[in-house]
């Protein structure tokens, strides 16, 4: 597809500046997060999808920073503070 766009010649310079710019080691890095992106995407598409159904969502938390929603069915143990 690229190639029908830029050409050849076109996606070769590409992927050279890209190289530069960003370094050969990072391109891994990079690509994993783009794929990572893409699945936390779907699942909010799929979630989405439940949620305008009527079904119910259930969440994960795969980040411990981002907040997380608890059905109000559902009780969590609170623990005390390690660190006081």
């Amino acid at each position: 597809m690229l190639a029908e766009i830029f050409g050849v010649d076109g996606i070769i310079v590409l992927i050279v500046v890209v190289v530069l710019l960003f370094g050969g080691a990072a391109i891994p890095k990079l690509a994993r997060n783009l794929g990572s992106a893409k699945n936390e995407f779907e699942k909010g598409l799929d979630e989405g999808k439940k949620a305008s159904a009527g079904l119910p969502v259930i969440t994960t938390a795969t980040d411990p920073i981002s907040p997380t929603v608890t059905p109000s069915h559902v009780t969590t143990p609170h623990h005390a503070d390690p660190g006081s």
